[in-house]
């Protein structure tokens, strides 16, 4: 493993420079990445852990505005889209801990994390990030939803996706809804996607709009059907320590009819799969991280991702 700092990335970015990785171990399940700016993400603290076995427990729980460790036990069916209030940690208890039907909505909140929860047959979103901040989603399971399994947007900023399983979906990571939306979104929607295993799924790992620097480390695509990532209307996105498997599209500038982002990839591994299409420049990364050697991302991520695994 390698601890990239701050200011070595805005170098090696300005200069175009390869940095190379070192050999990886078994990679730390901390917080990391942009959820540890703009103060730190700590959710519901220290506050006395309370169980929830049914929906109007895990709701009253949620929605309350006092801060809260909320752990979920067994499979909890909701309908539509949930809202989350600011400092909440919600946590799944082993690696049954579901809620399935709907999805969770963190609008208009801060400091909340939700881990080790597996989302099954989702309504809208599984999860929803609508002009929130220091937002940490790590370690869950998205599968066989409607829309989008983890959508960031409307002028959210300081969010980790991390650790996280998404298997058979089609719209996985959509960050900022629309090219219109470029006033509220500017200098925001800086988001990180780490050690993420990608299995089957379709598109948008992330399809990114105006973020700046958004940072897509160590992740896992194994048999991507359309693309990976894709960097669109005034986004810059840094790829880099990916492990693509029979993916033919791994990342490229631009889609559908917004226009091309910029997007600079390196020291990714590629495996029965296309080169991808990079270009363009991206702002330093303002944090330091752990970056493991693309070559054991595969191994590291399929056996570290997903529920049951903290």
């Amino acid at each position: 493993m390698k601890t990239v700092r701050a200011g070595v990335i805005g170098v090696l970015l300005a200069a175009g420079t390869v940095l190379a990785p070192q050999p990886a171990s078994a990679a730390p399940f901390d917080l990391a990445g942009w959820a540890t700016q703009g103060g730190g993400t700590t959710g519901g603290g220290n506050a006395s852990p309370v169980t929830v076995t049914s929906s109007s427990a895990l709701i009253s729980a949620m929605q309350s505005s006092s801060p809260a460790v909320i752990r979920v036990s067994g499979s909890i069916a909701i309908s539509g889209m949930q809202k989350v209030a600011s400092n909440k940690t919600l946590i799944g208890v082993g690696s049954t801990a579901a809620i399935t039907g709907g999805g969770l909505n963190i609008a208009n909140a801060s400091n909340v994390i939700v881990r080790n929860i597996n989302f099954r047959g989702w309504s809208d979103d599984a999860i929803n990030v609508q002009y929130s901040t220091r937002v940490w989603i790590d370690h869950n399971q998205f599968s066989n939803g409607n829309d989008g399994a983890v959508d960031v947007k409307r002028a959210s900023d300081y969010v980790t996706v991390s650790w996280n399983k998404f298997i058979d979906h089609d719209k996985t990571m959509l960050l900022g809804h629309s090219d219109s939306n470029g006033g509220e979104d500017r200098g925001k929607l800086r988001v990180t996607y780490h050690h993420n295993w990608f299995a089957g799924t379709n598109q948008r790992h992330p399809r990114v709009r105006f973020g700046n620097p958004v940072h897509v480390y160590n992740n896992y695509y194994a048999s991507i059907g359309s693309y990976g990532v894709a960097s669109t209307m005034e986004a810059g996105v840094l790829v880099e320590g990916n492990y693509f498997e029979n993916t033919e599209d791994p990342f490229h500038r631009g889609e559908g009819s917004s226009p091309a982002g910029s997007l600079v990839a390196r020291n990714n591994h590629f495996v029965n799969s296309g080169s991808g299409d990079a270009g363009g420049s991206v702002r330093s990364i303002p944090y330091s991280y752990t970056l493991d050697s693309a070559s054991s991302v595969k191994s590291s991520v399929s056996s570290g991702a997903g529920t049951g695994r903290i």
